[in-house]
């Protein structure tokens, strides 16, 4: 036999063996591609708040990685983007109950899939209504306010109340600054004061500030209608 047919004849066999030797390795690779069990870690998700940063992940374990994460039923609140690889991010722009269905899908072959039901509450962090709806009694505008604290922090928080003449003239017929407590569901303020005889336009301004995180939440609320003092001196 030449030297260049033995070369041939070398190579082959060194191919062949090397394809033999590879065949044991695959076949593991293929018999582990599954993975232990895809499970969801994730179970509930952190309260949002109206037009503030959100952030969330969700976990998974088992499969193969890496993981794909999708929204299969529900709607997220407008605001909120779910990333493939399972962020939750975004500031939402109105509050409410969202009910959501999530599916990740691992890269295991065959994949395998898993659904997790959730739902994300989003609140206004500070809440402000009427308590008592604003009315004209004799010489005197009056009513009150509720204001709730729906976050984890404590507020610092101011009202005031304005009752602004057709002059332009604004006059405060109330003022209050107090201590919100974290999770406080309402504490009502009431406003009042006689006035001249005219037609107002009635403003309530309510600010909270968190110092800890320099967080500041504004909320106003005005009557659908102007008051008239058709009483005067």
């Amino acid at each position: 036999m030449t030297s260049k047919a033995r070369w041939v004849v070398e190579s082959l066999l060194v191919g062949t063996l090397a394809a033999v030797m590879a065949m044991p390795v695959c076949a593991a690779q293929q018999a582990g591609a599954t993975g232990p069990p895809l499970v969801i870690k994730t179970t509930s998700l952190p309260k949002g708040y109206v037009r503030q940063p959100y952030h969330a992940r969700l976990e998974a374990q088992g499969g193969i990685t890496p993981f794909r994460w999708e929204l299969t039923d529900g709607s997220l609140p407008t605001g909120i983007n779910l990333q493939a690889d399972g962020e939750l991010d975004g500031a939402p722009s109105q509050p409410g109950e969202f009910s959501l269905t999530l599916t990740v899908t691992d890269s295991g072959k065959p994949t395998y899939q898993k659904q997790q039901k959730l739902t994300l509450l989003v609140v206004a962090p500070l809440l402000a209504q009427w308590g008592k709806y604003p009315v004209v009694n004799g010489q005197r505008i009056e009513g009150s306010i509720l204001v709730a604290n729906q976050t984890e922090q404590d507020f610092d928080l101011t009202a005031i109340m304005l009752a602004v003449a057709e002059n332009g003239r604004a006059t405060a017929i109330g003022y209050q600054r107090l201590l919100l407590k974290k999770g406080t569901d309402t504490t009502e303020i009431p406003f009042g004061e006689n006035l001249p005889f005219g037609v107002y336009d009635l403003n309530v301004d309510v600010v909270a500030e968190v110092a800890a995180t320099n967080a500041i939440y504004r909320a106003r609320l005005v009557p659908k209608e102007k008051l008239q003092i058709q009483q005067g001196p």
